[in-house]
């Protein structure tokens, strides 16, 4: 099978029609609704567009897909710190409804997400030079779980771009705590976004796939029955 292409006209609209696809799939819910979320660039359109429908969101949980090892919550770099400020702060959201794995026990992370019902939609994005999923490099396995992972060179350059204030792919850590391809298959939906002049090359790799290739993680969308990818021209071009 194949993933469902959308196009979009810029990452605004992206963003927007995205995050009223989590809304009608929120109101939908009747329990707690779990969204698995990356940090970094490409969903920022989406939370911003979540933020401004000001809406009582109070049985959402974000499921935050990764982070540094040892990462200072104040540090620029840290998962938990974007989710604070991006996420938990505009959404009005508490320390509860915010959720990341812990490099000490990761495989909780996989137990938590199941006795809660597992997610509902999982957003996605894709490393631009390898293809990788949250930490999840090149080679890894379908059926991963939450586990500390090295992370791969090409997506520690790839951080340099997420994160402008590393000077250099040197001062990238060089271990996260990531979910794996097999927590982000359970979900029940899944939605790739890539935007933007640096995202065309991954696009066209992924495009060029017809099922899940473990040397391009982001396929996993691929080997799923509920699966779209969401692009805006400039990435398509």
């Amino acid at each position: 099978m194949t993933a469902v292409l959308r196009v979009f006209a810029d990452p605004r609209q992206l963003g927007d029609a995205l995050a009223r696809e989590i809304l009608d799939a929120y109101d939908r819910s009747e329990a707690s609704f779990l969204l698995g979320c990356p940090g970094g660039r490409s969903l920022r359109t989406t939370y911003s567009a979540l933020a401004a429908h000001d809406r009582d969101l109070s049985r959402l949980v974000v499921v935050i897909m990764d982070e540094y090892v040892d990462a200072p919550v104040e540090s620029h770099y840290s998962c938990r710190g974007f989710a604070l400020r991006e996420l938990a702060a505009p959404l009005a959201l508490r320390p509860d409804q915010v959720w990341l794995p812990d490099a000490d026990d990761p495989s909780s992370y996989d137990d938590r997400i199941a006795a809660a019902g597992g997610i509902e939609l999982f957003l996605l994005a894709s490393g631009a030079s390898d293809g990788h999923v949250a930490f999840v490099p090149p080679g890894s396995s379908r059926d991963g779980r939450t586990s500390v992972l090295t992370l791969a060179e090409s997506t520690r350059r790839d951080n340099v771009a997420t994160f402008p204030a590393f000077a250099s792919a040197d001062e990238v850590p060089t271990h996260g705590v990531s979910v794996g391809l097999g927590t982000i298959a359970d979900a029940r939906a899944l939605r790739l976004v890539l935007h933007g002049e640096d995202k065309r090359e991954a696009t066209r790799r992924l495009l060029a796939l017809d099922g899940f290739d473990a040397q391009w993680p982001a396929s996993i969308v691929h080997d799923h029955d509920n699966a779209e990818i969401w692009v805006d021209e400039a990435a398509l071009a």
